[in-house]
């Protein structure tokens, strides 16, 4: 009994050894066919080749642009191509501000982008440029048609601090709706205190911060420069709850 028992524990043990060297055969087999197939150039673009791409959130770019700028390259292998080096690419755009990309198999890549959105013109020595709110150049405008922006007057790495000051007005100017009723407004990035802006023609002498005030008060001067219907050389609004108006007549009003 026990030498039949001994016996029947060895065929058991036999053909359990066997299933393990068969399910290890068929994992290395299958390991074996996934290398083959995803380093094989041949096969794994037989088997996922790029062949559409898609954006959302683009409206400066073009998918064509954005195309190029990832450097895509059709019929590449879908399991192979590196998200990272994708959206490094893209960013290399100033106009790119953050990207997400998605793999959708068995052909496509998808990219949701958020684009920088123009925020002023800055001009220096005649050339105008798209600039961000960060004062980030976004491209330099060739066209003759200029956008109705802020337009920033100067040299942001000779004045720094009077560039940096005339980003905040220009933000608050934006963000107030302040410069959409305007046909155009000039700030002259010059050294804190010395700033200037012209608004549709009229300097004004703004100076350095308080910039939500001093706008308030511009506004209630217009009105009633407007209906005196005086010819203004420039309005001073550098002093606090002062204003000097200067007629083009040298006669002062405050």
């Amino acid at each position: 009994m026990k030498s039949h028992k001994k016996k029947n524990m060895r065929k058991k043990s036999l053909k359990v050894r066997l299933i393990k060297a068969g399910v290890i055969f068929l994992c290395a087999a299958a390991a074996a066919c996934a290398v083959f197939f995803l380093f094989s150039p041949y096969m794994s673009t037989i088997l996922f080749p790029v062949k559409n791409v898609s954006f959302v959130g683009n409206r400066h770019l073009t998918d064509e642009e954005l195309t190029s700028l990832a450097e895509i390259t059709f019929q590449e292998n879908l399991l192979t191509v590196s998200n990272m080096r994708l959206i490094n690419h893209l960013q290399k755009s100033p106009w790119i501000r953050t990207v997400s990309v998605r793999k959708e198999f068995p052909d496509s890549i998808s990219f949701v982008v958020e684009e920088a959105v123009p925020f002023a013109l800055l001009d220096v020595n005649g050339r105008l440029y798209l600039i961000d709110e960060h004062g980030d150049v976004l491209e330099e405008l060739s066209s003759s048609s200029v956008p109705f922006l802020p337009i920033i007057t100067g040299d942001p790495t000779r004045q720094r601090e009077g560039f940096r000051e005339a980003l905040k007005l220009a933000r608050l100017m934006n963000e107030s709706g302040f410069s959409s009723g305007r046909g155009n407004v000039e700030i002259a990035a010059r050294k804190p205190h010395e700033i200037v802006v012209t608004i549709d023609g009229m300097v004004v002498k703004i100076g350095e911060g308080g910039y939500e005030e001093k706008l308030s008060r511009f506004l209630q001067l217009e009105e009633e420069i407007k209906k005196l219907n005086v010819p203004v050389d420039y309005i001073d609004l550098r002093f606090a709850k002062k204003a000097i108006v200067k007629p083009m007549q040298d006669r002062e009003m405050q």
